[in-house]
């Protein structure tokens, strides 16, 4: 097995704390070997790297609105809908807005746009935990500022 890193969003395009939502960008890359295996001589993104395109920009709402006081762990994923493949170099805009948050958990809904055309959706919901060491707590605010992350809607980072 091999295992790429997964960094799916490349730009935080927007957060609205007070609206709970987050408008995010990633673009599929050109070249990876991802494609290789998914498929040979028609290059796609895999689905679950979908899926995950939209956890990534749920997650960062959910790390915004605690402030970093919390990791979202992936905890189940409903009604999720693929609905057009999606191609190298491909432009993937990304939306999310959590529905509910209580008790440890957070439940968000997500999509991904090309253009103006729905490529895929689903409900998510993560598992919210402090985080587990410092040390990704620290990994995690790096890669805040990488991705354009608006440090000024958190009050204490």
């Amino acid at each position: 097995m091999r295992l790429e890193y997964f960094d799916l969003i490349d730009r935080i395009l927007e957060i609205d704390i007070e609206n709970r939502k987050i408008c995010a960008e990633g673009i599929v890359p050109t070249e990876s070997p991802v494609f290789g295996g998914h498929f040979p001589g028609f290059p796609l993104m895999p689905g679950v790297m979908l899926l995950e395109t939209m956890a990534q920009a749920a997650g960062w709402l959910v790390i915004g609105i605690t402030e970093f006081t919390r990791m979202p762990f992936l905890a189940a994923v409903k009604e999720a809908k693929l609905r057009s493949f999606v191609t190298p170099g491909t432009t993937l805009n990304v939306e999310a807005v959590i529905v509910h948050e209580g008790s440890g958990f957070a439940v968000t809904t997500a999509r991904v746009r090309i253009e103006s055309k729905l490529v895929c959706n689903c409900e998510i919901t993560f598992r919210l935990v402090p985080f587990p060491n410092p040390q990704l707590r620290a990994a995690m605010l790096q890669r805040a500022v990488a991705i354009a992350f608006p440090m000024e809607t958190v009050a204490d980072v």
